[in-house]
């Protein structure tokens, strides 16, 4: 019964995407919306293709996952590590975690423009920003993860002579794997979301900016044909993280 439960899922997912793309075909057939604000579904494939045999779909995908990949990567590190020191004192979580939540609940869109003043208008802002925004969720999931490790596993093992880092690696990181995982499947959506959305705003070169190159363009099947390939690629992603959340709690 558990088994078949995931699989499920995907099955409800994958068909809620079939479901998705049915109606956009009714929209430009049936229901004749017009092709410059909803092409024809071919069309954008046609356009996906080319800009793949091309190359500038990998050229400018390679730029976004190289910037969200290093943004991530300092997110989850600095996260882990900022919510296992804030969570070793009840003091320290109750004045640390209001304060996170808080810069959480800022919309940081707000603040982008001092991004690119600090640190320009290239990959480098869109680092920053998106690791900034992914950092938040690692940290806060990581405080509850870290504080709710049971006390009588940490005195057994200290008992049997374990240090601080074998401590860290042995009892608190496995037991609080499960909470520290939703947080950085959450900090993957907002980190994508940040880089792309820095990437429109101001850069030289990734999806980001060719979406909003299309846009300036007035390229709609290209436009669209960039839209579906990053729906695709959270799509993938999102299953991937959601694939290592399972096999955490199973193992």
């Amino acid at each position: 019964m558990l088994e078949t439960r995931p699989l499920a899922m995907r099955a409800v997912q994958v068909a809620f995407l079939a479901l998705l793309l049915g109606l956009w075909f009714f929209a430009v057939g049936a229901a004749h919306v017009h092709r410059l604000l909803l092409p024809d579904p071919v069309n954008v494939w046609v356009e996906m293709r080319a800009l793949a045999v091309s190359g500038a779909l990998w050229n400018a995908a390679r730029v976004t996952l190289t910037t969200v990949g290093e943004a991530y990567g300092l997110a989850v590190a600095f996260g882990i590590l900022i919510g296992f020191s804030i969570s070793r004192s009840r003091h320290a979580v109750r004045l640390f975690e209001p304060i996170l939540s808080g810069i959480f609940a800022i919309p940081l869109t707000l603040f982008f423009p001092l991004f690119i003043l600090f640190f320009g208008i290239g990959t480098g802002s869109k680092l920053a920003y998106g690791g900034l925004y992914a950092l938040l969720p690692v940290a806060m999931t990581s405080i509850a993860a870290f504080a709710r490790v049971d006390p009588g596993l940490i005195r057994g093992a200290r008992s049997m002579g374990a240090r601080p880092w074998a401590l860290l690696r042995r009892v608190y990181l496995p037991a609080a794997l499960p909470g520290i995982l939703n947080g950085m499947r959450i900090a993957l959506v907002i980190c994508v979301a940040a880089v792309l959305g820095g990437e429109t705003l101001a850069s030289t070169a990734g999806v980001g900016y060719a979406i909003k190159l299309a846009e300036e363009l007035m390229d709609i099947p290209r436009l669209y044909a960039w839209l579906a390939f990053v729906v695709l690629a959270s799509f993938a992603l999102n299953l991937l993280l959601s694939a290592v959340e399972s096999w955490s709690i199973e193992a």
